[in-house]
């Protein structure tokens, strides 16, 4: 290898591959949390119709939609109006998205903004070959009593539901069982957790393994898996069967499973993680699933040993309106994902 393909390859990676874009105001504000917390390798974007709130972000790329109709002033509910709004603009955010292989997009749903352009850009970014991964807040349940918050929830994940691949849907009714903390602390614990799922996911695929998985393999996963959803989870190198249950049912999100689903696995952990460790996890996992029809596994183990394990998962094969079906299902702490 000569320096010139050193720096050729080098230059490669000089850019980042990932964008978190925060969409109206609560993906706005979970973008900022997640900058905050820190992203290796990752460029963060707001875009919404309301000038005043992205003038207050701490983000240096905001795009503002919507002007010439809306001014500035947000679209107030109206997923038409900011349907319109994102359809004016939208030669201009692909133009800034374009070179990105997956792009994280945070919404809150229920009001006009993110409602409209969560599933409107995913559709879009689709077409430019990179990676689209929804990630959807779900109203408390007595938000949807409004009829025309209703409709914009139901009407966006309609939409999501339909084009499959990966959909992250976090139900804002989970964080009920942290009703004992401030409302602004509730949300920055959710908000911690999606960054976890982002830095999981991109660390997975960003940094060779020694059973590798790469950009390209989740993708084909995905094609062949439908309707997806990612977990997470962290835990004691002792425990992990304890790792696998944490992943599966310590989770905010919102699905459920069909019968025979599929999954892509990933483990990362020190240099003292055994076979023995690695095989208990996968054999737990299976059983979680309830026998998958496929499971692809990968895993990475660093040169010094770690007390800590990392557990992230590609799951497929949700349920047809599995998500819309939770938006009225009373919350079950003890039990939040379903497979049958």
């Amino acid at each position: 290898m000569d320096e010139s393909s050193a720096d050729d390859w080098a230059a490669l990676h000089a850019d980042p591959s990932f964008a978190v874009v925060g969409l109206g105001g609560a993906g706005g504000d979970a973008a900022r949390d997640l900058l905050g917390l820190g992203l290796t390798g990752v460029r963060t974007f707001a875009i919404n119709t309301d000038a005043r709130h992205l003038e207050g972000m701490a983000i240096p790329q905001r795009i503002l939609i919507g002007a010439r109709e809306l001014h500035g002033r947000g679209s107030g509910g109206n997923r038409l109006a900011a349907l319109r709004a994102v359809e004016d603009n939208q030669a201009e955010i692909l133009r800034q998205l374009a070179d990105f292989e997956i792009v994280f997009l945070l919404a809150g749903l229920g009001g006009g903004t993110g409602s409209a352009l969560l599933p409107y850009l995913a559709k879009e970014l689709r077409k430019t070959g990179a990676m689209p991964v929804p990630v959807a807040f779900l109203p408390f349940h007595h938000e949807l009593a409004s009829p025309s918050r209703r409709q914009n929830v139901v009407e966006s994940l309609e939409e999501l539901e339909g084009m499959g691949g990966l959909l992250l849907a976090l139900s804002n009714e989970k964080l009920l069982r942290f009703r004992s903390l401030p409302f602004p602390r509730v949300i920055h614990v959710r908000n911690a957790y999606v960054h976890c799922l982002v830095s999981s996911l991109v660390d997975m695929v960003e940094y060779p393994s020694q059973m590798n998985v790469d950009i390209a393999s989740v993708k084909s996963h995905l094609g062949a898996a439908g309707l997806s959803t990612l977990l997470w989870g962290e835990r004691h190198h002792s425990e992990p069967e304890r790792l696998v249950e944490q992943a599966m049912r310590e989770t905010l999100l919102d699905f459920e499973l069909t019968e025979h689903p599929s999954a892509l696995v990933h483990v990362d952990g020190g240099s003292n993680l055994t076979l023995d460790t690695f095989e208990r996890i996968l054999q737990s996992f299976r059983r979680q699933l309830g026998e998958p029809r496929e499971m692809v596994v990968g895993t990475r183990t660093h040169e010094e040993p770690r007390e800590i394990l990392r557990l992230t998962a590609v799951v497929g094969g949700l349920k047809p309106q599995s998500v819309r079906d939770a938006l009225g299902r009373p919350t079950n702490d003890s039990s939040v994902v379903v497979a049958h």
